[in-house]
């Protein structure tokens, strides 16, 4: 059986609480959505709506999907005066920034590459669309 939250956290010394409470919000502070972002900067999304020349609705969904192409979300955060730097942490190496994505937001430049959640191993994400059945490359043709 578990062991409550409080209980354990009884096991620990004051001062040792504290640095952990302290470990905890920089953890915390360095995860943030794009909404906390740009409330952070003190930008409405009418503002980064103007910005992006889309309507407020637009901005509004973006902040709350969680599957964006990458190019978007390097718009989004250029439009709130940042740039996107893509890390790869791997077994046994230190973490690499990914190269040649310079141009995520240039216009006419198509990346399909997605920003998707972890799924911890072990777990199953349902499919919300089905594959197109004819496959990507019709998919292409029929857009030209």
């Amino acid at each position: 059986m578990g062991v409550p939250f409080e209980k354990f956290m009884e096991r620990f010394t004051a001062e040792e609480r504290a640095e952990i409470e302290a470990h905890a919000q920089t953890l915390i502070a360095e995860e943030m959505s794009l909404r906390d972002l740009r409330k952070a900067l003190g930008k409405t999304q009418a503002q980064l709506a103007r910005k992006l020349n889309k309507p407020q609705a637009t901005v509004s969904r973006m902040e709350r999907q969680s599957d964006m192409l990458i190019s978007t979300l390097d718009q989004v955060v250029h439009a709130l005066g940042g740039r996107v730097r893509l890390v790869a942490e791997l077994p046994g190496r230190k973490p690499l920034y990914l190269a040649g994505l310079a141009d995520l937001a240039t216009p006419g430049v198509a990346k399909r590459v997605r920003i998707r959640p972890v799924t911890p191993p072990g777990t199953d994400r349902m499919r919300t669309r089905k594959p197109d059945a004819a496959g990507p490359r019709s998919r292409e043709r029929r857009s030209s």
